[in-house]
């Protein structure tokens, strides 16, 4: 049964905005491009993006419903912004597990105006009876209510503006099948080039007022993990060191010498990448090692390995996964100067022992 709807319960728990939040920092904000021209990088996804916008528009409707999924900081956020600009709508923002009633979503959905965009942060993180009221939402802009209680008790259908709902997850495979079904928009965010971040590092050191070379950017972008989010963390960090220790500019010397002091190789690699891999190789002799234990040993979440960590260390290969769990590759032993021993069970050679034992 739903739970009456009560437009204040929630008030605490969701923003309401325009696309420029008055939530968010003046900083982080004036970093956030707010068209699809200032966007930078994710060109497929921005190409048909700029399709449907512009269909939408001149069929005079709001957008299908759009879902964003890929690793964390690269700009799926800051992409629903640019929607809602682009539309010239509103957009209302929350997170999966802010939204904890049905009747909290009831809320929210009945506040919004014609063509406004939703913006759900986490979406996967939302219960299942909390995305029951999404279905009939999506699908006939309609929220199903149950009046009264016990035999006397009744539904009624009340419409609700069409709008548009955008999901964000750095968790895909975690949406329930019928949740993921009723997204007409699936993009997926990619990791940028290095190329692609040093363009993200000149212009937000453009906005900052901050002087920087060439060398100096693409020094900062090729160690940013490939996530603008990192890039201009570390340009604003970088930018301390280039005023106490040089004369202001970010130069490609200013930049290495504070990325070494960060503790930030020439990979993008930082003291828990390491670590984690050191572990590995340490204690478990290169691997395999299941997720908790290794989580255990180093001291993070588990969640936070396999989110933050893993996806960066297996595109660059580093990190491989098993059925038996994680082993660490050469690359790994060659990048961290330590010698690689023959014995070392590598990824192929787990697949041929486990062969062997069903051999014998």
């Amino acid at each position: 049964m739903m739970e009456e709807v009560n437009e204040f319960d929630f008030e605490n728990r969701i923003m309401t905005s325009e696309y420029d939040s008055s939530q968010d920092s003046e900083v982080e904000n004036c970093l956030r491009p707010k068209t699809l021209e200032e966007y930078v990088g994710q060109e497929k996804a921005k190409s048909n993006l700029k399709v449907y916008i512009e269909s939408a528009k001149l069929r005079g409707e709001a957008l299908d419903h759009v879902l964003l999924y890929g690793p964390p900081g690269l700009g799926k956020t800051t992409l629903s912004g640019i929607i809602a600009n682009e539309m010239g709508v509103n957009i209302r923002t929350t997170s999966g597990p802010a939204i904890e009633k049905q009747g909290d979503l009831a809320a929210i959905l009945t506040n919004l105006a014609e063509g406004d965009v939703l913006f759900i942060d986490e979406i996967h993180r939302l219960s299942r009876a909390v995305e029951e009221i999404l279905y009939p939402a999506m699908e006939d802009y309609a929220l199903d209510i149950i009046i009264g209680k016990g035999p006397s008790a009744r539904s009624i259908r009340l419409p609700i503006p069409k709008f548009t709902l955008i999901g964000a997850t750095t968790r895909a495979g975690q949406l329930t099948t019928p949740l993921r079904d009723r997204f007409g928009v699936l993009l997926k965010l990619e990791l940028y080039t290095p190329e692609e971040l040093a363009d993200i590092v000149k212009r937000s050191a453009k906005i900052l007022d901050i002087s920087i070379t060439d060398d100096g950017a693409y020094g900062i972008a090729s160690r940013s993990r490939g996530t603008p989010r990192i890039a201009n963390r570390l340009l604003k960090r970088i930018r301390d060191f280039a005023l106490v220790k040089g004369d202001g500019t970010i130069t490609s010397e200013i930049a290495k010498y504070s990325l070494e002091a960060l503790e930030i190789d020439e990979l993008g690699l930082d003291n828990i990448d390491r670590r984690m891999l050191e572990a590995i190789i340490k204690y478990y002799s290169g691997g395999p090692v299941g997720l908790e234990t290794l989580a255990a040993t180093i001291g993070e979440e588990a969640v936070t390995i396999e989110d933050v960590y893993e996806p960066y260390l297996m595109q660059i290969g580093f990190l491989a996964r098993t059925p038996r769990g994680r082993c660490v590759t050469k690359l790994a032993y060659d990048h961290l100067g330590i010698p690689y021993v023959q014995g070392s069970q590598s990824t192929a050679q787990i697949f041929g022992q486990r062969t062997m034992d069903l051999d014998n």
